[in-house]
């Protein structure tokens, strides 16, 4: 585990309350989803602002093959739709994506959107954009702890490094399943607030949140460096 804060921040954020927020306004579900894309598009260039290392996003859990089958192919297409969009902007703006989760159960078309975003970003150095589709903290576990029996093995074998910082939106104080093992020291924030109304003040309040929190890691207790940006 890190025990320093000599490296950029790594966010992780549960991005829930999509279709309570369209309930709310008489909407379908998906017009949820489709507001939370663009809620997604804000906060990866607030995270450019704010110089942040690594941002990862809970964007489809194993768990929600549960929903309606035209809910999820909706949410199929609209992921596949945000990585051919984007890929170009976020390429630019010289973030690398990457795609947490498993790939065996979606789409062909969403699979090879998928590739092609990881392609072309993978020489990006700035932001590292996470995306976790069909994804379970469990799930990556034990695959790691099937390679490899250390500590040190499981962990990279996740591929990710420790979250700094886990944000969860739509008011539920939990992390369903969502990197169990890099969220061991993370510091939590919860709000009320759905994923659609999460934008660049929300985020900044949060960070500003951070910014306040003490960290000891079982030491002696050092305050955070105060948050740039």
């Amino acid at each position: 585990m890190q025990t320093t804060l000599d490296h950029k921040l790594h966010v992780a954020i549960i991005m829930d309350g999509n279709g309570r927020w369209a309930g709310a306004r008489g909407l379908p579900r998906p017009a949820g989803h489709q507001v939370g894309a663009d809620a997604v598009r804000a906060i990866v260039r607030a995270a450019i602002a704010h110089d942040i290392g690594a941002l990862s996003l809970y964007a489809f859990s194993t768990y929600n093959w549960r929903r309606s089958e035209t809910e999820v192919a909706g949410l199929m297409a609209l992921l596949r739709h945000f990585l051919l969009v984007e890929a170009r902007q976020l390429r630019d703006a010289n973030v690398r994506v990457s795609i947490l989760g498993r790939r065996d159960r979606l789409p062909l078309g969403l699979v090879k959107a998928i590739a092609a975003a990881e392609r072309s970003t993978a020489a990006c150095t700035g932001l590292h954009l996470r995306i976790a589709i069909d994804y379970s903290a469990r799930d990556a576990i034990l695959a790691a702890a099937a390679r490899g029996a250390s500590s040190e093995a499981i962990a990279a074998g996740l591929g990710t490094e420790d979250v700094d910082f886990l944000i969860r939106t739509g008011g539920d104080q939990r992390l369903s399943d969502f990197m169990l093992w890099e969220c061991a020291q993370a510091e939590l924030y919860f709000t009320s607030v759905k994923w659609p109304d999460f934008g660049p003040a929300e985020f900044d309040a949060a960070l500003a949140d951070y910014g306040t929190r003490v960290r000891s890691f079982g030491g002696v207790p050092e305050p955070i460096r105060a948050m740039a940006g």
